[in-house]
């Protein structure tokens, strides 16, 4: 039995350059399920996902969707795209076995935490929060643009790639070097020196940008002080709901997560295609 792609509709193409088709799988031209194939937005033409990879029930557990994304990867191959992502519920053990069947590496995950669950937890004495000093807001920008661009790039994607796309993602939310709406730039302060900053965006479901705690104080608690008053911020403005991004490579910080009750939400995972 052979296993193919169908177009489900037309291509759409955006004025970046953007494309997306959808497509029915086949066996031997009979459907037994879909998936849509796109180009990445955030991360530009050269990354291709593969979203919404289904198969129907009774058609499972026979490689179908093994098949199915090596079919839409050489889909994204004739788009000229050369790295392929894939984002996975992490309560999917099929997804999961498939995409690293497949060679798929996880470079990322999302998470999040239930604000309406438990007691609201108190900042350390000596911890307080305020809003971002006037003179805090370019240094604390360009740093943040330096540690995204260089999340970015441990995606895969291309340092020009990944300086374009944190430029404009700043652009966006910090628009003229103000906070846009809903977002807030907090500081905290312990023992009279200022140790962590915080980015966030408060429409629920409310979500960390960044968090950073300054060179000179890490290792003092300090990080966990910072999403103990990220969660309370967000709870005093109505939210049930925090999430974050967090990389792999990010180890110290996915202890942290984890041990404040974070639950990983999606596992995001990248491949080459040349």
């Amino acid at each position: 039995m052979t296993t193919t792609l169908r177009p489900a509709g037309p291509e759409t193409r955006g004025a970046d350059g953007a494309r997306a088709r959808a497509y029915t799988v086949c066996v031997n031209s009979r459907p037994v399920g879909s998936v849509r194939l796109r180009t990445d937005r955030r991360l530009g033409p050269a990354v291709g996902r593969i979203d919404a990879l289904a198969v129907d029930e009774g058609d499972r557990r026979r490689g179908r969707g093994a098949v199915a994304a090596l079919a839409g990867e050489e889909v994204l191959r004739s788009w000229g795209c050369t790295r392929a992502a894939v984002s996975v519920p992490a309560d999917s053990p099929y997804g999961l076995r498939l995409a690293a069947s497949l060679g798929y590496t996880e470079r990322n995950r999302h998470l999040a935490k239930d604000l309406t669950a438990g007691d609201r937890p108190a900042l350390p004495h000596g911890t307080t929060v305020r809003p971002l000093r006037e003179g805090e807001l370019r240094p604390w920008l360009d740093r943040a643009r330096t540690t995204f661009t260089a999340g970015l790039a441990e995606t895969g994607v291309s340092a020009e790639t990944a300086h374009e796309r944190a430029a404009a993602t700043l652009d966006e939310l910090v628009p003229g070097g103000v906070p846009a709406a809903r977002t807030a730039l907090l500081g905290l302060d312990h023992g009279g020196a200022a140790v962590a900053f915080l980015w966030l965006h408060t429409a629920e479901p409310a979500w960390v940008y960044f968090v950073e705690v300054d060179a000179a104080h890490r290792g003092r608690g300090h990080g966990r002080a910072a999403m103990i008053a990220a969660e309370n911020h967000c709870r005093d403005g109505g939210g049930t709901t925090l999430g974050l991004n967090v990389f792999l490579a990010n180890t110290t910080a996915l202890r942290l997560y984890e041990s404040l009750g974070y639950s990983v939400v999606t596992r995001h995972f990248a491949k080459s295609l040349v």
